[in-house]
């Protein structure tokens, strides 16, 4: 095999696959990335591990064809410090090298052979803007769990009618709900998929690159979905668990809400939470205009701060922890907030409003409140 590629094309692409591969791998070719250049004049670049796959294609000039394997996150480090100019692979038995300007890398090879097959892409079910995919899945993984011994909180629930789409992730503290509207497939059934959160944010981030639309595939019988773009495609096998059932712990009827400003509201937390001592709450005081936050004590020392806020409802007085509360605002992806409670020992909601001033239905941040002392 002998290509020449562009530098910035080859290390973005490489990196991209190297970054879904096991740290650990438990056999070595699986910490590698596969480079096929037998077809056409483009090189693609893959990487699978039995559980995430990742593939990218980018233009090539290519001299001979052929396939080669090799380390993953040396090939990512390697291309990443390249200069950048034009980039020479040529193999040349048991080993790859690498030549761009003065620079020149010799790599040992895997055995190609030993590679498994990239499963292939299941049927289309829909697609999705994506801008609005990035964001959504953004706006839900912020709430999942990192608990592996709980693979059911680890995940995003898909939900997915003819209609829109529904992503809900929780870790039993919060939860956090996106609905959007998407282009179903002509043959796709009304489902429900658990996807693991951290695969769907990592892929909802990049795999949109130049592409206006990010394509939904799905094999709910085989367990996997798959996601593409224009040059770049993935596929994760979904999560064997039985997904909390939410909708019940949303409040049905709200009591007090307030409506404020976020921005400000995050600064006054970060300033107010640096006496809390880790894992202690911040009280929120609501009444008539005004909100006083507080944390601390005698001991470790206490901070107050107050701001303005448009209340309806009774005074009311709750505490939660700080750095989900921060997490629930800067999903919400607007500059106003509206609170929603029903008493200071239940769940509330967070739900963006828009520059009209109108509460915006699409999504919501439940936060399950810590309890006060006495």
């Amino acid at each position: 095999m002998k290509i020449r590629v562009e530098r910035d094309g080859l290390a973005d692409a490489v990196a991209w696959v190297a970054r879904s591969l096991p740290s650990r791998p438990p056999v070595p070719v699986l910490g590698g990335v596969l480079l096929d250049a037998s077809s056409g004049e483009a090189l693609t670049i893959s990487g699978f591990d039995y559980e995430v796959s990742a593939q990218v294609t980018i233009d090539a000039s290519i001299d001979a064809s052929g396939k080669t394997l090799v380390s993953g996150r040396l090939l990512a480090d390697i291309t990443k410090a390249l200069p950048a100019r034009p980039v020479e692979m040529t193999v040349d038995g048991s080993r790859v090298t690498i030549t761009c300007g003065s620079s020149r890398f010799s790599l040992p090879t895997m055995p190609v052979e030993d590679y498994p097959a990239l499963p292939e892409m299941p049927e289309h079910a829909g697609s999705v803007p994506t801008d609005l995919f990035s964001e959504a899945v953004g706006q839900v993984a912020v709430a999942a769990g990192k608990d592996d011994t709980l693979p059911m909180l680890t995940g995003i629930r898909m939900e997915i009618n003819a209609d829109k789409l529904t992503m809900v992730a929780t870790d039993r503290f919060r939860l956090a709900m996106r609905e959007i509207t998407w282009e179903p497939g002509t043959s796709i059934a009304d489902t429900q998929v658990l996807v693991p959160a951290k695969t769907l944010a990592d892929s909802a981030k990049t795999l949109g690159a130049g592409a206006s639309k990010v394509e939904i595939s799905l094999a709910s019988g085989d367990g996997l979905l798959g996601l593409s773009g224009t040059t770049r495609r993935n596929t994760s096998r979904l999560l064997d668990a039985e997904f909390p059932k939410y909708r019940q712990l949303l409040p049905a009827e709200t009591a007090v809400t307030a409506n404020i400003d976020v921005g400000p509201l995050a600064e006054a937390i970060k300033r107010v939470s640096l006496v809390a001592e880790r894992g202690t709450q911040v009280r929120l005081e609501f009444s008539d205009r005004l909100l006083r936050l507080s944390a601390g004590g005698d001991d470790e020392g206490s901070a107050e701060e107050e701001l303005p806020i448009e209340l309806d409802g009774e005074e009311l007085t709750i505490a939660f922890n700080p750095a989900y509360l921060l997490d629930g605002l800067s999903a919400l992806k607007s500059e106003r907030a509206q609170m929603q409670f029903t008493t200071a020992n239940r769940p509330a909601l967070i739900k963006p409003i828009d520059d009209e001033g109108k509460v915006q239905e699409g999504y919501l941040y439940l936060l399950m409140p810590v309890r006060l002392p006495g």
